[in-house]
Protein backbone atom coordinates (compact mmCIF):
# COMPACT_ATOMS: atom_id res chain seq x y z
CA UNK A 1 0.00 0.00 0.00
CA UNK A 2 1.34 3.32 -0.26
CA UNK A 3 0.45 7.00 1.08
CA UNK A 4 -0.14 5.70 4.47
CA UNK A 5 -3.51 4.38 4.70
CA UNK A 6 -4.36 1.65 6.33
CA UNK A 7 -7.40 -0.78 5.64
CA UNK A 8 -8.69 0.58 8.79
CA UNK A 9 -8.58 3.90 7.92
CA UNK A 10 -10.17 3.17 4.59
CA UNK A 11 -13.53 1.79 6.70
CA UNK A 12 -16.39 3.46 7.23
CA UNK A 13 -14.42 6.57 8.72
CA UNK A 14 -11.74 6.44 6.31
CA UNK A 15 -11.55 7.62 2.41
CA UNK A 16 -12.39 10.76 3.52
CA UNK A 17 -11.90 11.99 -0.51
CA UNK A 18 -15.27 10.20 -1.67
CA UNK A 19 -18.51 10.97 -1.66
CA UNK A 20 -20.73 8.62 0.67
CA UNK A 21 -22.25 6.43 -1.93
CA UNK A 22 -18.57 5.92 -3.70
CA UNK A 23 -17.02 5.40 -0.29
CA UNK A 24 -19.59 2.56 0.53
CA UNK A 25 -18.61 0.50 -2.89
CA UNK A 26 -15.29 0.06 -1.25
CA UNK A 27 -16.76 -3.01 0.31
CA UNK A 28 -17.60 -4.37 -3.31
CA UNK A 29 -15.47 -6.46 -5.07
CA UNK A 30 -12.92 -5.54 -7.37
CA UNK A 31 -15.53 -6.30 -10.54
CA UNK A 32 -18.40 -4.33 -8.55
CA UNK A 33 -16.29 -1.61 -7.79
CA UNK A 34 -15.75 -1.15 -12.04
CA UNK A 35 -19.16 -1.86 -12.56
CA UNK A 36 -20.19 1.23 -9.89
CA UNK A 37 -17.26 3.31 -11.91
CA UNK A 38 -18.65 2.75 -15.32
CA UNK A 39 -22.03 3.70 -14.07
CA UNK A 40 -23.22 7.16 -15.35
CA UNK A 41 -23.68 9.27 -12.48
CA UNK A 42 -24.68 13.21 -12.65
CA UNK A 43 -22.59 16.20 -11.94
CA UNK A 44 -24.40 19.41 -11.48
CA UNK A 45 -21.58 21.76 -12.82
CA UNK A 46 -22.96 25.49 -13.22
CA UNK A 47 -23.51 26.04 -16.56
CA UNK A 48 -25.44 22.93 -16.81
CA UNK A 49 -27.74 23.91 -13.23
CA UNK A 50 -28.11 27.46 -15.18
CA UNK A 51 -29.47 25.54 -18.54
CA UNK A 52 -32.18 23.56 -16.23
CA UNK A 53 -33.54 26.33 -14.65
CA UNK A 54 -33.90 27.75 -18.24
CA UNK A 55 -35.98 24.35 -19.10
CA UNK A 56 -37.78 24.58 -15.95
CA UNK A 57 -39.09 28.44 -16.37
CA UNK A 58 -39.83 26.98 -19.85
CA UNK A 59 -41.33 23.76 -18.94
CA UNK A 60 -43.98 26.24 -16.78
CA UNK A 61 -44.65 28.83 -19.00
CA UNK A 62 -48.41 29.65 -19.65
CA UNK A 63 -49.60 27.99 -22.98
CA UNK A 64 -50.14 30.23 -25.70
CA UNK A 65 -49.87 29.55 -29.51
CA UNK A 66 -46.16 31.22 -29.84
CA UNK A 67 -44.57 29.25 -27.17
CA UNK A 68 -41.14 30.07 -26.33
CA UNK A 69 -38.46 27.51 -27.26
CA UNK A 70 -34.50 26.69 -26.49
CA UNK A 71 -31.85 25.65 -28.56
CA UNK A 72 -29.19 23.56 -26.60
CA UNK A 73 -25.91 24.16 -28.57
CA UNK A 74 -22.53 22.27 -27.80
CA UNK A 75 -19.69 20.53 -29.36
CA UNK A 76 -19.56 16.77 -29.59
CA UNK A 77 -19.45 14.93 -25.98
CA UNK A 78 -19.92 17.66 -24.01
CA UNK A 79 -22.92 16.86 -21.76
CA UNK A 80 -25.90 17.52 -23.91
CA UNK A 81 -27.69 14.71 -24.05
CA UNK A 82 -26.67 13.93 -20.54
CA UNK A 83 -28.46 17.46 -19.47
CA UNK A 84 -31.67 17.10 -21.42
CA UNK A 85 -31.68 13.32 -19.84
CA UNK A 86 -31.29 14.69 -16.65
CA UNK A 87 -34.20 17.23 -16.70
CA UNK A 88 -36.41 14.26 -18.20
CA UNK A 89 -35.53 12.26 -15.08
CA UNK A 90 -36.36 14.95 -12.85
CA UNK A 91 -40.08 15.00 -14.43
CA UNK A 92 -40.65 11.35 -14.91
CA UNK A 93 -43.96 9.51 -16.50
CA UNK A 94 -46.46 9.03 -13.91
CA UNK A 95 -49.79 7.50 -13.12
CA UNK A 96 -52.87 10.01 -13.77
CA UNK A 97 -54.26 11.52 -11.11
CA UNK A 98 -57.92 10.09 -12.12
CA UNK A 99 -56.25 7.03 -12.94
CA UNK A 100 -57.28 7.50 -16.67
CA UNK A 101 -53.67 6.62 -18.44
CA UNK A 102 -50.54 8.22 -17.92
CA UNK A 103 -48.85 11.71 -17.79
CA UNK A 104 -45.49 12.19 -19.69
CA UNK A 105 -44.50 15.69 -18.99
CA UNK A 106 -40.92 15.63 -20.75
CA UNK A 107 -41.03 13.51 -24.10
CA UNK A 108 -37.66 13.03 -25.50
CA UNK A 109 -36.62 11.85 -29.31
CA UNK A 110 -34.61 11.73 -31.88
CA UNK A 111 -34.64 13.66 -34.30
CA UNK A 112 -34.86 11.50 -37.94
CA UNK A 113 -31.47 11.04 -39.93
CA UNK A 114 -33.21 13.10 -42.55
CA UNK A 115 -36.10 15.67 -42.42
CA UNK A 116 -38.86 13.10 -43.16
CA UNK A 117 -42.20 13.98 -41.27
CA UNK A 118 -43.30 10.47 -41.24
CA UNK A 119 -39.94 9.32 -39.60
CA UNK A 120 -40.20 12.07 -37.16
CA UNK A 121 -44.11 11.22 -35.72
CA UNK A 122 -42.43 7.48 -35.62
CA UNK A 123 -40.04 8.71 -33.13
CA UNK A 124 -42.49 10.21 -30.72
CA UNK A 125 -44.98 7.30 -31.05
CA UNK A 126 -42.36 5.05 -30.07
CA UNK A 127 -41.30 6.98 -27.55
CA UNK A 128 -44.99 6.96 -26.22
CA UNK A 129 -45.46 3.35 -26.76
CA UNK A 130 -48.10 3.61 -29.27
CA UNK A 131 -48.41 1.22 -32.08
CA UNK A 132 -48.68 2.66 -35.89
CA UNK A 133 -48.92 0.72 -38.89
CA UNK A 134 -46.25 0.89 -41.66
CA UNK A 135 -48.55 1.60 -44.14
CA UNK A 136 -50.31 4.12 -42.17
CA UNK A 137 -50.55 7.85 -44.31
CA UNK A 138 -47.82 10.32 -43.04
CA UNK A 139 -51.20 12.88 -41.78
CA UNK A 140 -52.67 9.39 -39.54
CA UNK A 141 -49.52 9.53 -37.66
CA UNK A 142 -49.71 13.12 -37.84
CA UNK A 143 -53.10 13.11 -36.14
CA UNK A 144 -52.37 10.27 -33.77
CA UNK A 145 -48.95 12.44 -32.45
CA UNK A 146 -51.44 15.74 -31.95
CA UNK A 147 -54.14 13.42 -30.06
CA UNK A 148 -51.45 11.28 -27.75
CA UNK A 149 -49.50 14.26 -26.67
CA UNK A 150 -52.63 15.98 -25.80
CA UNK A 151 -54.34 13.01 -23.93
CA UNK A 152 -50.67 11.88 -21.97
CA UNK A 153 -50.22 15.77 -21.29
CA UNK A 154 -46.95 16.42 -22.66
CA UNK A 155 -45.91 19.87 -21.53
CA UNK A 156 -42.10 19.90 -23.47
CA UNK A 157 -41.09 17.88 -26.21
CA UNK A 158 -37.00 17.73 -26.27
CA UNK A 159 -35.76 16.82 -30.41
CA UNK A 160 -32.09 15.33 -29.91
CA UNK A 161 -29.75 15.06 -32.48
CA UNK A 162 -31.76 18.21 -34.61
CA UNK A 163 -28.81 18.78 -36.57
CA UNK A 164 -29.32 15.95 -38.99
CA UNK A 165 -32.26 17.50 -40.42
CA UNK A 166 -29.66 19.15 -42.57
CA UNK A 167 -29.41 16.41 -44.54
CA UNK A 168 -31.91 16.16 -47.87
CA UNK A 169 -33.27 18.50 -50.20
CA UNK A 170 -33.56 21.73 -49.26
CA UNK A 171 -37.40 21.44 -50.16
CA UNK A 172 -37.63 18.64 -47.39
CA UNK A 173 -35.87 20.57 -45.11
CA UNK A 174 -38.04 23.62 -45.42
CA UNK A 175 -41.43 21.26 -45.22
CA UNK A 176 -40.24 19.54 -41.93
CA UNK A 177 -39.40 23.06 -40.39
CA UNK A 178 -42.79 24.23 -41.12
CA UNK A 179 -44.31 20.51 -39.30
CA UNK A 180 -41.89 21.33 -36.73
CA UNK A 181 -43.45 24.41 -36.02
CA UNK A 182 -47.32 23.26 -36.82
CA UNK A 183 -46.52 20.79 -34.18
CA UNK A 184 -45.40 23.12 -31.19
CA UNK A 185 -48.43 25.76 -32.00
CA UNK A 186 -51.08 23.24 -32.50
CA UNK A 187 -50.04 21.22 -29.33
CA UNK A 188 -48.88 24.27 -27.42
CA UNK A 189 -45.69 23.00 -26.05
CA UNK A 190 -42.33 24.22 -26.21
CA UNK A 191 -39.52 22.58 -28.01
CA UNK A 192 -36.34 22.15 -26.74
CA UNK A 193 -33.66 21.48 -29.83
CA UNK A 194 -30.44 19.42 -29.01
CA UNK A 195 -27.41 19.57 -31.63
CA UNK A 196 -24.29 20.67 -32.57
CA UNK A 197 -23.32 24.04 -33.74
CA UNK A 198 -24.72 23.03 -37.07
CA UNK A 199 -28.35 23.11 -35.02
CA UNK A 200 -28.23 26.99 -35.57
CA UNK A 201 -28.42 26.33 -39.46
CA UNK A 202 -30.76 23.88 -39.25
CA UNK A 203 -33.42 25.75 -36.93
CA UNK A 204 -33.00 29.21 -38.45
CA UNK A 205 -33.44 28.07 -41.91
CA UNK A 206 -36.85 28.94 -41.07
CA UNK A 207 -36.46 32.84 -40.16
CA UNK A 208 -40.14 32.88 -37.97
CA UNK A 209 -39.32 29.59 -36.46
CA UNK A 210 -35.71 30.37 -35.74
CA UNK A 211 -36.54 33.59 -33.63
CA UNK A 212 -38.10 31.27 -31.20
CA UNK A 213 -35.54 28.99 -30.58
CA UNK A 214 -33.27 30.86 -27.49
CA UNK A 215 -29.66 29.31 -27.26
CA UNK A 216 -28.30 27.82 -24.29
CA UNK A 217 -24.52 27.16 -25.00
CA UNK A 218 -22.40 24.55 -23.53
CA UNK A 219 -19.19 26.17 -24.56
CA UNK A 220 -15.88 23.87 -24.33
CA UNK A 221 -13.99 23.86 -20.44
CA UNK A 222 -11.37 26.17 -19.80
CA UNK A 223 -8.28 24.82 -17.76
CA UNK A 224 -9.48 26.90 -14.98
CA UNK A 225 -10.66 27.27 -11.69
CA UNK A 226 -14.36 25.94 -12.74
CA UNK A 227 -12.88 22.75 -14.60
CA UNK A 228 -10.58 21.91 -11.27
CA UNK A 229 -13.93 21.99 -9.73
CA UNK A 230 -15.49 19.91 -11.61
CA UNK A 231 -12.46 17.59 -11.22
CA UNK A 232 -13.20 17.25 -7.74
CA UNK A 233 -16.45 16.45 -8.17
CA UNK A 234 -15.68 13.91 -10.26
CA UNK A 235 -13.12 12.11 -7.56
CA UNK A 236 -16.04 12.24 -5.33
CA UNK A 237 -17.36 9.30 -7.33
CA UNK A 238 -14.36 7.35 -8.01
CA UNK A 239 -14.26 4.31 -5.57
CA UNK A 240 -10.35 3.86 -5.37
CA UNK A 241 -9.27 3.56 -1.98
CA UNK A 242 -6.52 6.32 -1.86
CA UNK A 243 -6.95 10.08 -3.14
CA UNK A 244 -5.78 11.08 -6.58
CA UNK A 245 -5.91 14.78 -5.81
CA UNK A 246 -7.21 15.11 -9.75
CA UNK A 247 -8.03 19.26 -9.24
CA UNK A 248 -4.30 20.03 -8.15
CA UNK A 249 -2.44 21.89 -10.96
CA UNK A 250 -0.56 19.77 -12.85
CA UNK A 251 -2.85 16.85 -13.18
CA UNK A 252 -5.50 18.84 -14.11
CA UNK A 253 -4.05 20.65 -17.01
CA UNK A 254 -3.01 17.08 -17.78
CA UNK A 255 -6.49 15.47 -17.75
CA UNK A 256 -7.61 19.09 -19.82
CA UNK A 257 -5.39 18.12 -22.24
CA UNK A 258 -5.99 14.88 -22.69
CA UNK A 259 -10.54 15.62 -22.68
CA UNK A 260 -9.60 18.71 -24.69
CA UNK A 261 -12.21 20.60 -22.65
CA UNK A 262 -15.02 17.94 -23.35
CA UNK A 263 -16.72 16.87 -20.49
CA UNK A 264 -18.11 13.55 -22.30
CA UNK A 265 -14.44 12.50 -22.48
CA UNK A 266 -13.48 13.53 -19.15
CA UNK A 267 -16.21 11.12 -18.18
CA UNK A 268 -14.54 8.15 -20.37
CA UNK A 269 -10.81 9.06 -19.41
CA UNK A 270 -11.44 8.80 -15.85
CA UNK A 271 -13.54 5.61 -16.31
CA UNK A 272 -10.93 3.79 -18.11
CA UNK A 273 -8.33 5.28 -15.56
CA UNK A 274 -10.45 3.89 -12.75
CA UNK A 275 -10.73 0.45 -13.83
CA UNK A 276 -6.93 0.39 -14.20
CA UNK A 277 -6.47 1.59 -11.45
CA UNK A 278 -8.65 -0.60 -9.43
CA UNK A 279 -6.92 -4.15 -11.76
CA UNK A 280 -3.58 -3.03 -11.17
CA UNK A 281 -4.39 -2.23 -7.49
CA UNK A 282 -3.19 1.17 -7.79
CA UNK A 283 -5.73 2.70 -6.47
CA UNK A 284 -5.43 6.00 -7.37
CA UNK A 285 -5.30 7.97 -11.12
CA UNK A 286 -1.88 9.61 -11.00
CA UNK A 287 0.10 11.50 -14.14
CA UNK A 288 2.25 7.79 -14.43
CA UNK A 289 -1.14 5.76 -14.68
CA UNK A 290 -2.66 7.91 -17.56
CA UNK A 291 0.38 8.17 -19.74
CA UNK A 292 0.03 4.05 -19.38
CA UNK A 293 -3.38 4.32 -21.38
CA UNK A 294 -2.72 4.75 -24.71
CA UNK A 295 -4.95 7.45 -24.92
CA UNK A 296 -6.37 8.65 -28.35
CA UNK A 297 -7.15 12.31 -28.29
CA UNK A 298 -10.67 13.42 -29.59
CA UNK A 299 -9.59 15.81 -32.04
CA UNK A 300 -6.98 12.70 -33.58
CA UNK A 301 -10.47 10.49 -33.51
CA UNK A 302 -11.45 12.33 -36.57
CA UNK A 303 -8.45 11.63 -38.27
CA UNK A 304 -8.40 8.87 -40.72
CA UNK A 305 -5.85 6.20 -38.91
CA UNK A 306 -2.81 4.76 -40.77
CA UNK A 307 -2.77 1.09 -42.49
Amino acid sequence: MSGGESDAQLGAGGAEHLGEEARAALSLSDKERILFAQTERWIGYSEAQKVLQRLEDLLEHPRTTRMPNVLIVGDTNNGKTQLVKRFRDLHPARDAPDGDGVVVPVLMVHAPDEPNDGRFYNEILDALGAPFGDKDSVDARMRQVYHLLGRVRVRMLIIDEIHDILGGSRNKHHQFLKSLKRLGNKAMIPLVGVGTQEAFNAVNADPQLGNRFRPAVLPLWKADREFRRLLASFERLLPLRYPSRLAERSLATKLHGMCEGTIGDLAMLLEEATVVAIRSGRERIDAELLDSLGWVLPSNRKRRPHP
